[in-house]
């Protein structure tokens, strides 16, 4: 019988390496100072001496992450590192699957009905809920509920998942979906895990780590190759190129300019005016992409206050204060029209 074959072991590969890489692909993801805490853990373990946080340099970390490259390369996996669009720009480093389909990578341990509700998720972020009008890329709890069970032929009554038999009648559906009460859970198992973050107005959206993971497949998904220069569901930042989920957007409608918040700064900075590097326009910095193109609207901030003096629920609440954007932005269209006139 033939040895089975190993992955070739990297230079300067050790039992610290190997505790490190293990504690991260536990992790998925971590940041320069959860990387100073773990290799101190590490190391104080190992050598008895207690050792400071503090003096594990960014230098040190780097090798380790080097180091742990080198060894998961060869088994299709990669170390990656994007800023936080949110946290004042905080790099972050994921544990990601380089090269097997990562549309499904949030459900490998998960049920088959958990993996359809995620994909279901994924459209209603990138597709339903980002539009040209409303670029939210997110979803508050009642609308991740919404989307619980697949949507129904209305023809037929059957789920659109359904299978047909040779005969072309049709077989049970293979997506049943989930209870309200199994989609809460399975929200909060992903946001501990570091696949969605949940927001203080409790908006879910995709990690920096989902981000790095699945960025092939939602552009692969959710974009046309063959367009270009005009609207599409996935968008890129004119500063870093990287996907833009929160930040700003350009105050004419059709234009393409995006930009995260974190690279605003050094954009304009190295330009002579603050107009969109695409159509020219002026950049005003208040028309947003992500969950601010809900909560910045005057609808949801009147909801919000009716909310804090108790009057509703939080679903119905929540439920209220999008439709009141909804109106408030068809008013803006009709007064446009009108403009025009």
């Amino acid at each position: 019988m033939e040895d089975e074959w190993e992955p070739p072991v990297p230079i300067g590969y050790n039992d610290t390496s190997r505790a490190f890489l293990q504690a991260f692909m536990a992790r998925g993801s971590m940041t320069f100072t959860e990387g100073q805490k773990l290799l101190a853990e590490i190391i104080t373990a190992q050598t008895g001496e207690p050792v400071d946080p503090r003096t594990v340099t960014m230098d040190h970390f780097h090798n380790y992450i080097r180091t742990a490259r080198e060894a998961i390369e060869a088994l299709d996996f990669d170390i990656r590192n994007t800023r936080h669009q949110v946290r004042n720009g905080e790099r972050v480093w994921a544990f990601i699957n380089a090269h097997s389909d990562p549309a499904t990578q949030m459900g490998t341990t998960r049920s088959p009905e958990e993996v359809d509700y995620i994909k279901r998720l994924l459209d209603a972020m990138f597709d339903e809920y980002n539009t040209p009008r409303m670029e939210v890329m997110a979803v508050d709890e009642g609308q991740a509920l919404k989307v619980s069970r697949p949507p129904r032929n209305r023809e037929s009554g059957v789920n659109n998942h359904s299978a047909t038999n040779g005969e072309g009648s049709s077989t049970a559906p293979t997506d049943r979906g989930l209870k309200h009460s199994e989609v809460l859970s399975l929200l909060s198992s992903l946001v501990a895990e570091g696949w969605l973050e949940k927001s203080r107005d409790g908006f879910y959206s995709l990690s920096p780590r989902s981000l790095m993971e699945l960025w092939s497949w939602l552009v692969a998904t959710y974009n046309d190759p063959d367009v270009d220069n005009q609207w599409q569901n996935i968008k890129f930042c004119e500063a870093c190129k990287e996907i833009v989920t929160y930040g700003q957007r350009c105050a004419e409608r059709d234009c393409i300019a995006r930009l995260h918040d974190i690279c605003e700064e050094a954009f304009w900075r190295a330009r002579r005016d603050k107009k969109c590097p695409k159509c020219k326009t002026e950049w005003t910095g208040n028309h947003f992409v992500g969950e601010r193109a809900v909560t910045s609207r005057s609808g949801f901030q009147r909801g919000r206050g009716r909310r804090s003096n108790g009057r509703r629920s939080d679903l119905a609440e929540a439920v209220a204060a999008q439709q009141a954007v909804v109106e408030e932005e068809e008013d803006e269209d009709g007064e446009g029209e009108m403009d025009e006139d």
